[in-house]
């Protein structure tokens, strides 16, 4: 294949802008700390239960249109939105009033759609953005480079912001640093509270000048586009997954493996303090996890150079299974191991599932196809969520929360042997038909 650059537009710097992007977006320093900042704004814990419904909601709302937008109005443009959508949304708790608990949850409600609306505009638009600019001057076999590239200082950046954003939201370390420098401080967690959202807000600014200085790919979409021929891209897009097993069977593997395990690292602190571990140890704990996409970008890599897909999921299947069931079994702080097979089993299918749908789905169509990737695993997110609650009541009052865990497992091996089965049933119906 012959190679065709294009220096002069500057298609060769959006990779770098990419990844640039991708860490400033999604390293927040408020993660360590996330439920617990919510409560001391002021904020009860069925005020934080409808806050992250209303999150889901935007995201599934706005998760499809706008990748059609995307690839109608642009990938550049939806990136820039997204970024700046994240400045509005980190400066509403930056400059919120505290005291009147209607105003405080009523600007986190703004925060929360705002923050839903950012995720939709970035899910699906980066990623096409970066594979058409590859695409472009003929090197989209170099994909999987920049995704291991990507994993590494993702990776290196979360580390940073949860070892970062737990230490300056703990007044107790200001104040100590203050006294070994021979200062009296005397700070509060009044003092400290925004610090982690202050240090966000930088990084979307941050995330704004990188997102300024991308460019779009040659033949990317032109600039309007009617409400129309949005709903047509849509439609399109889904008429185009339907139409080939292999993306259906990959979207619904990636669904399983996303849900499972963003539901255990949703509970992860109430899980760690179940087994004996202190609070202090939990941004240490989040940074060391943040850190495995060190150690899993080389084995993704080493799995790459072997040929097919299924034996990869196959993989994948045994890991996360071992990972929810270990939980369950080991009521030691040693089930903190657990936990990490279950990180290195995320970042293998996330990067699997990215690799496989951009070289398989045709750039006419790749942001809207990314963004159904999205919306469905907000949806089985939420989805396993409703059933992990529901699970849990029927166990009963005396039920402990290791033992809301139990059935995940099982559940999670049969969902992906139903998909198992009917991959298999599907390649060999196309056989049949072949033959005939």
């Amino acid at each position: 294949m012959s190679v065709v650059r294009h220096p002069s537009s500057g298609v060769h710097r959006n990779i770098t802008y990419f990844v640039m992007f991708r860490i400033l977006f999604s390293a927040r320093f408020y993660y360590p700390v996330l439920a617990v900042l919510f409560l001391d704004y002021g904020l009860t814990l069925e005020q934080f239960a409808v806050l992250n419904a209303i999150w889901a909601a935007a995201i599934v709302i706005l998760e499809v249109p706008s990748g059609a937008l995307a690839d109608r109005w642009g990938r550049k443009r939806l990136v820039q939105l997204a970024s700046w959508i994240m400045v509005a949304e980190m400066a509403v708790l930056v400059f919120v009033p505290l005291g009147n608990p209607w105003i405080v949850f009523a600007a986190f409600a703004v925060n929360r759609v705002l923050s839903g609306a950012a995720e939709a505009c970035a899910s699906g638009a980066d990623e096409a953005l970066a594979y058409d600019s590859l695409k472009a001057e003929g090197r989209e076999s170099e994909w999987p480079a920049v995704l291991r590239r990507l994993m590494r200082w993702q990776s290196a950046a979360f580390v940073v912001a949860m070892l970062l954003g737990a230490a300056v939201y703990d007044p107790g370390l200001w104040n100590r640093v203050a006294g070994w420098a021979g200062v009296e401080l005397g700070w509060t967690k009044a003092e400290t509270l925004r610090l982690p959202v202050v240090l966000t807000l930088a990084t979307a600014v941050g995330a704004c000048f990188v997102t300024s200085r991308m460019v779009e790919p040659p033949g990317a979409a032109a600039a309007t586009t009617s409400v129309r021929e949005v709903w047509a891209q849509i439609l399109g897009a889904g008429r185009w997954i339907l139409g080939r097993p292999l993306i259906v069977a990959v979207l619904l593997a990636g669904l399983l493996h996303d849900s499972f395990i963003r539901l255990i690292l949703t509970l992860e602190s109430e899980y760690l303090r179940v087994i004996g571990w202190p609070v202090a140890s939990f941004g240490l704990i989040a940074a060391f996890a943040s850190g495995l996409g060190l150690l899993v970008s080389p084995l993704a890599a080493w799995m790459d150079k072997k040929d097919g897909l299924g034996w990869k999921f196959a993989v994948t299947t045994v890991v996360t299974t071992l990972g929810l069931a270990g939980m369950t079994w080991l009521v030691s702080r040693w089930g903190l191991g657990f936990v990490l097979v279950l990180q290195t089993a995320f970042g293998l299918v996330g990067y699997f599932l990215s690799q496989t749908l951009n070289s398989k789905v045709d750039s006419a169509h790749r942001a809207t196809v990314l963004s159904f990737k999205g919306l469905s695993f907000n949806l089985g997110y939420g989805l396993i969520g409703l059933a992990y609650g529901a699970g849990h009541k029927a166990q009963g009052a005396g039920a402990g929360f290791l033992d809301s865990l139990s059935w995940l497992p099982w559940a999670f091996l049969g969902c992906m042997a139903l998909v198992g089965l009917g991959s298999f049933y599907r390649k060999n119906a196309k056989e049949r038909e072949g033959d005939v």
